[in-house]
């Protein structure tokens, strides 16, 4: 096993210090465990603050960008982690997630009171696996 913490030049650098992704090579493939991500600009600032639909799109492409960072897609997540700061938003957050995966993956998903940065309303985490030949 080999393990590798990265910020992969395919996305802005993370907002706080942290890796965007582990990467535990396991023979045949990898594991790339994700950070929770937040919808935020290159700058740093919230995309959208108070929007579900719009920060939903921004999360899932700063993920894509991750996982992409590692020769994985959204087609190889496993599993998806959502904390949200009010469940009454979950439809809108569903039609994104619906969209983007048609076989939908494991999941879990919470409501929690608040997240680290004023507006933003939801925080993805995903587990991916990707063979080695990609």
């Amino acid at each position: 096993m080999k393990l590798t913490l990265d910020n992969p030049s395919t996305v802005p650098a993370p907002v706080g210090r942290f890796a965007h992704v582990a990467r535990l090579d396991l023979g045949e493939g990898a594991l790339l465990v994700l950070s929770g991500q937040i919808a935020v600009d290159e700058s740093g600032a919230v995309v959208a603050p108070g929007d579900v639909v719009a920060q939903s799109e921004s999360i899932f492409e700063l993920i894509a960008g991750i996982l992409a960072g590692h020769g994985a897609t959204l087609a190889d997540v496993l599993h998806i982690r959502t904390f949200m700061t009010n469940l009454d938003d979950l439809e809108g957050y569903g039609t994104v997630r619906r969209r983007l995966f048609p076989d939908p993956p494991a999941s879990t998903t919470v409501e929690i009171s608040r997240l680290f940065r004023a507006g933003a309303v939801l925080e993805v985490e995903v587990t991916a696996a990707v063979p080695n030949d990609r």
